[in-house]
């Protein structure tokens, strides 16, 4: 009998612990996009205006902000605003720091032609013999590249199970070897910590990263 509530009680929380976690993270992300509601003046919120709240409403602001701003930076007068912009910006002492290092990671992960997170590889960290994945970010560059004798590539090595912290490293490509799956599914593995298995892929040999 016991073997059996253990059996029911596994089973009960391998089916709510993923909705109930989700059902938080869902609901965490609409109330803070809620908070764009404060760009508008206090008697257009729909709170006011019909008497009570619209969970959500928030999130249909910000998608509506941003395919405004995306098609008014599309045209020519919008990249000559937002080119005044970034002058603007970038002549302020402290903001000009922040905002120049934040436009260079958002240019590199949203831009199309920019390579981050664009493949997944397998490399020794923190040692010799002990394995992990990382994700290719590109090469190294700045006065860093005078040092480094040879091919090498720039990685970033996720912690488990949160990957919005890890490691920035360099290392030579001939230590990288690619990996086949894709960045998801190399996330979910790292996010999992290992319990769900990439399913369907081959067993790849072992080689250099030579294409990265």
């Amino acid at each position: 009998m016991m073997a059996a509530l253990r059996k029911w009680l596994l089973s009960g929380l391998l089916v709510i612990v993923p909705v109930a976690i989700t059902i938080w993270v869902l609901e965490w992300f609409i109330s803070t996009l809620d908070q764009t509601l404060l760009i508008l003046p206090g008697n257009w919120h729909p709170d006011k205006l019909i008497g009570f709240h619209i969970p959500g409403f928030g999130l249909l602001l910000a998608l509506a902000v941003l395919l405004v701003v995306g098609a008014t930076a599309s045209n020519f007068l919008g990249r000559k605003l937002v080119d005044w912009w970034n002058i603007l910006l970038h002549r302020i002492p402290v903001v000009r720091s922040i905002y120049s290092g934040v436009k260079q990671v958002s240019d590199t992960l949203f831009s199309d032609s920019g390579n981050a997170f664009r493949k997944a590889v397998l490399i020794q960290w923190p040692r010799e013999g002990m394995w992990t994945i990382a994700f290719v970010t590109g090469v190294p560059g700045g006065d860093a590249a005078n040092y480094l004798q040879g091919d090498y590539l720039t990685v970033y090595v996720p912690t488990t199970p949160n990957p919005t912290g890890g490691y920035f490293i360099m290392l030579r490509r001939s230590d990288c070897i690619e990996l086949r799956m894709s960045v998801d599914e190399a996330l979910k593995y790292i996010i999992s910590m290992g319990v769900v298995v990439p399913v369907g892929q081959p067993t790849p040999a072992a080689k250099p990263a030579a294409n990265l």
